[in-house]
């Protein structure tokens, strides 16, 4: 990618942030665009990308390497331009040459990592299917999370979910989720019982890591302190009940995870917004290895897909669907990527 191409992208990435409700990220993301030069080893490394700037989330990893300096304390010039100050885009640009500077080897190696964020909120668009797996199977659900990050939407059933007037989930989770309903009614009827949770990840985050705590907290946009609390909050159950996280291949953790399932629980593969990260190869993989089993399924051994991806990238909303095997496919609502809001369609 040359250098207009990169520019674009943040470009394109503010466009995002607009979207999602977040003017100083998408301010950043603009500042960024312009005044990213080959004079320090940031510009140099960013503007020289050697990979797909999109797929790599570029802008993304620069934005949470400078998030990081404030939240540490690390660059008093950084923090004056964020929130809850209010900026314009023009002191923005005037104060991120020098402050970049000073930070350069730290903002660098910060562009290490791919952003990472276990959006709690995506729990409120998941537990619907959920439910909707217990009730039609009547067992215990096995869990089993690609792409699981810290594993904190592992602990879903912990958290407390308000759809509107209804409710579900435990009153006294300091993690409360109140997505905006549009639509039909959310169904929420039934109990859950997890027999089993587990979850993997490439690269998955240690909540026990104060700096992988850290990484965490620098990737939610600084405007956005609702999110930084459900996350605070989600960490802390965490911390006393940490999830059963492996680093794996997505493909060979299906693979084994359903090899070894046993009968009298519903085996339910789920993920979030990471589908679109895994090569292909890895893609068709899971893909086969779940139809083959799919095949094999029965009523006292079912198998789910809960998945809460893209359709359409022109669309800044994910679709919810379920595949219950032996059955078929439904799309069961259109959902915000962070949560915010969840239309039902059942």
């Amino acid at each position: 990618m040359d250098q207009r191409d990169i520019r674009d992208h943040f470009l394109a990435q503010a466009k995002a942030c607009d979207g999602l409700g977040s003017p100083f990220t998408a301010n950043l993301c603009r500042a960024l665009a312009k005044v990213l030069d080959a004079n320090t080893r940031t510009g140099r490394a960013v503007l020289g990308w050697p990979g797909d700037a999109r797929a790599d989330g570029l802008a993304l990893r620069l934005c949470g390497a400078l998030h990081a300096l404030v939240l540490t304390g690390a660059s008093e010039r950084l923090a004056l331009i964020y929130p809850p100050n209010q900026t314009s885009e023009s002191e923005t640009v005037r104060v991120l040459p020098k402050a970049i500077a000073r930070s350069d080897e730290q903002i660098v190696a910060g562009l290490a990592g791919a952003p990472q964020t276990n959006e709690i909120a995506r729990s409120a668009m998941l537990l619907p299917g959920f439910l909707m797996v217990a009730r039609e199977t009547g067992l215990p659900l096995d869990l089993c999370e690609i792409g699981a990050s810290a594993g904190l939407n592992l602990l879903f059933d912990s958290f407390h979910y308000r759809y509107g007037d209804a409710e579900w989930g435990d009153p006294a989770s300091p993690v409360r989720l109140a997505p905006e309903v549009r639509g039909l009614a959310v169904p929420l009827g039934g109990a859950i019982d997890v027999r089993h949770r587990a979850g993997c990840d490439i690269a998955p985050v240690d909540v026990a890591d104060a700096p992988a705590r850290l990484r965490l907290r620098s990737y939610v946009w600084a405007d956005q302190a609702a999110r930084l609390a459900r996350l605070d909050a989600a960490l802390s159950l965490a911390e006393k009940f940490p999830p059963l996280l492996v680093k794996a291949d997505a493909a060979d953790f299906v693979e084994k995870a359903l090899a070894t399932r046993q009968q009298g629980g519903a085996f339910v593969l789920y993920h979030s917004t990471m589908w679109q990260y895994l090569p292909r190869a890895t893609k068709d993989a899971i893909t086969a290895t779940l139809e083959q089993a799919g095949r094999q399924a029965t009523a006292v051994a079912p198998i789910a897909r809960l998945r809460m991806e893209p359709r359409d990238p022109t669309k800044q909303w994910a679709v919810l669907s379920l595949t219950l095997w032996p059955g078929e496919t439904r799309r069961l609502a259109n959902c915000d990527y962070h949560g915010r809001w969840i239309e039902w369609i059942g």
